[in-house]
């Protein structure tokens, strides 16, 4: 990404956070981060990775940003005019990313666990 886009990328995620901050009905009231955003090099697109921390709901929250989409961009509109000419286009992802890290810890925790355990079990030698 150029530094332009990259600038963007920030500006976008910034006010998308303080967005979903002051209008919780848009995310289903739920806990969402934004995670990165990347955006194409005509800045008339951005992807926003979000982060959701709600297990059982996670399909449902989606579809909700998803109808919310319109409000979320025009409310984005408002915020960044004075910055930008082009108010970009909004797909958003679910990141999976920090599901793998919390797999990956456990899985550490528990070959830690099992070596501790092999070591407490081996005979001492004199």
């Amino acid at each position: 990404m150029s530094v332009r886009q990259e600038k963007f990328a920030g500006l976008v995620q910034q006010h998308l956070a303080e967005i979903f901050q002051r209008n919780p009905e848009l995310v289903g009231k739920q806990f969402v981060t934004i995670s990165k955003v990347e955006v194409s090099p005509d800045l008339g697109v951005a992807k926003v990775f979000l982060s959701l921390f709600s297990k059982t709901r996670r399909t449902e929250l989606m579809n909700l940003i998803q109808l919310n989409n319109r409000e979320i961009r025009k409310a984005l509109a408002t915020k960044i005019r004075n910055q930008a000419r082009i108010v970009p286009e909004l797909t958003f992802i679910e990141d999976d990313s920090l599901d793998y890290v919390f797999k990956m810890e456990e899985v550490l925790k528990k070959v830690h666990a099992e070596d501790e355990r092999k070591k407490q079990d081996k005979p001492k030698e004199d």
